[in-house]
């Protein structure tokens, strides 16, 4: 019996792109993870952060042999991405544009930041001729997790195109995974982080909660604060931040992230540290030369907020003190975790400190998004602040 035809995909304008893979070799989990993706059509691949989704999406490039649309978090990514093709593929810097705040270059790959794909102007998209006139043959989305809803609506007009959605984990607190599948297809290949640990391409952690009491003046405060602010009561008071600036001190000599939810904060523990931060206003140019030196050491410590969680890669950083998050969100610590799961060219190992204020909402909030990176076969070890604190 013959079924109905399957609809099948708009091959796009042929563009050739290879894989320039002198003195490097895909991995094999990589290798699968394009060709699953190629052979179903559309659909999303799902790798621990550290493990190479970079990768994943040129070799679905060197697959689709086409022009390609890579839409990411941020202009930094958008760099880090185009800096790697041009390492890793035949394509040099003519056949890659960038299309963000500042730069508009449509080339036959373009890479666009979500934001201004979704900026609006007296209510028109006025960018979305990127996705309706030209023929693109693939499209990327980094950290397809976080798609935009209004990416959700321009749905209709590219279900013809082969989609690529690349992310380290699909947790989403609002419950919108569904719409991330609807939009680009099922998952098409999704490894255990604990497996690629195992395999050496990603770093061993240590997840340490540090317990923090707070003083009684603090609980009061945090007792009668409004059911919306009680978070940010219990989240940035100054007793975790003495532990915080204490477990920095006692990483001087390694690659610390010190990441945080509240610009107040974070802008006094690199205040009080002597460091620099990178948060949303960091113009490109400072936050590109302040990665830059601490990939190679210069800079040991670094405070960042939010806008680290995703597609910044730092590789030597082996220690990431969380003080505050997006509440409990799963997705985040998994980022943030994250952050320090590059191999390290010496082999050692990374931790992962959160602070987390004792019998507070912190606490709770702690213990959800934990539960992922517990589904993933990590676990915590809970201390006391005391135990870091200078005696």
């Amino acid at each position: 019996m013959v079924g109905p035809p399957k609809a099948g995909y708009v091959d796009g304008q042929a563009h050739a792109i290879a894989l320039n893979e002198d003195g490097w070799k895909l991995r094999d989990y990589q290798r699968l993870a394009a060709e699953g993706f190629w052979h179903g059509g559309s659909g999303v691949v799902v790798l621990p952060c550290g493990a190479g989704k970079t990768l994943v999406g040129a070799a679905a490039m060197a697959h689709a042999q086409a022009t390609t649309l890579i839409l990411v978090t941020n202009t930094v990514a958008a760099r880090q991405w185009r800096d790697e093709l041009l390492k890793r593929t035949s394509l040099n810097e003519d056949e890659i544009g960038e299309y963000s705040g500042s730069k508009k270059e449509i080339r036959p790959v373009t890479i666009a930041t979500y934001q201004v794909m979704t900026t609006r102007k007296k209510g028109v998209y006025a960018h979305l001729d990127l996705f309706d006139s030209h023929d693109w043959g693939l499209i990327i989305y980094d950290e397809v997790h976080l798609l935009p809803a209004p990416i959700f609506r321009f749905t209709a007009d590219i279900q013809s195109r082969r989609r690529l959605g690349l992310t380290a984990t699909l947790v989403r607190e609002d419950g919108m995974e569904g719409e991330v599948f609807s939009l680009i297809g099922p998952k098409r290949f999704d490894v255990p982080w604990k497996e690629i640990e195992a395999q050496g391409y990603i770093a061993p952690a240590d997840c340490v909660e540090v317990r923090v009491t707070l003083t009684d003046h603090e609980r009061l405060t945090y007792a009668t604060a409004e059911q919306e602010e009680k978070y940010r009561s219990c989240a940035t008071t100054a007793t975790k931040k003495n532990v915080v600036l204490a477990l920095a001190k006692q990483h001087a000599d390694d690659q610390t992230l010190i990441i945080g939810q509240y610009i107040s904060q974070i802008d006094e523990i690199a205040a009080d540290l002597g460091v620099p931060i990178v948060k949303g206003d960091t113009p490109i140019k400072e936050r590109e030369e302040l990665f830059a030196k601490f990939r190679t050491g210069e800079l040991k410590c670094l405070v960042v907020s939010k806008v680290a969680n995703f597609s910044i890669d730092l590789p030597e950083a082996s220690i990431a003190i969380q003080v505050s998050g997006t509440f409990g969100s799963r997705q985040e610590e998994a980022q943030r975790l994250g952050r320090v799961l590059r191999p390290k060219a010496d082999g050692r190992g990374a931790r992962f400190y959160s602070v987390v204020a004792r019998d507070t909402i912190d606490q709770d909030f702690a213990q959800n998004r934990q539960r992922f990176l517990a589904e993933q076969g990590y676990s915590y070890r809970i201390i006391d602040a005391d135990e870091v604190l200078p005696r």
